[in-house]
């Protein structure tokens, strides 16, 4: 199940005095959403990033946006759940569809802002290593 994007980007890099890094991309994200279906709650700054909340009944969905420090224009954007079921109020509930269809969805709004290159999906391993 694909949860964790990166790819790069030097315009959608923030300027070095905004803390924490991502902003101008959970930005994008929240802009370009919508139009592949899903509704944003609000975008939070986190500690070590930011944070696109996405309105879903069953379980909460979001995902973080953050610098990938790997590359100086790297980007990483990892969706929650990343699991394909969690337990939620004593039942399982199998994550991966809209995992995945959120997963199209942040591929193709990263893709058409025309900015971003060399996107790649985490494997599996590579998740469960951090």
């Amino acid at each position: 199940m694909r949860s964790h994007l990166e790819f790069r980007s030097g315009a959608l890099r923030d300027p070095p005095h905004i803390r924490p890094g991502g902003e101008m991309l959970a930005r994008l994200l929240a802009t370009g959403l919508p139009a592949h279906g899903y509704r944003i709650e609000r975008i939070i700054a986190e500690d070590w990033g930011w944070c696109v909340r996405i309105a879903h009944d069953a379980f909460p969905l979001w995902i973080g946006c953050g610098a990938y420090a790997e590359y100086p224009d790297g980007h990483l954007c990892f969706i929650t759940p990343s699991r394909p079921r969690i337990w939620r109020w004593l039942r399982r509930i199998d994550t991966s569809e809209t995992v995945e269809g959120l997963a199209d969805a942040l591929e193709a709004s990263v893709r058409q802002s025309g900015v971003a290159h060399h996107l790649r999906w985490w494997s599996e391993d590579e998740v469960r290593a951090g």
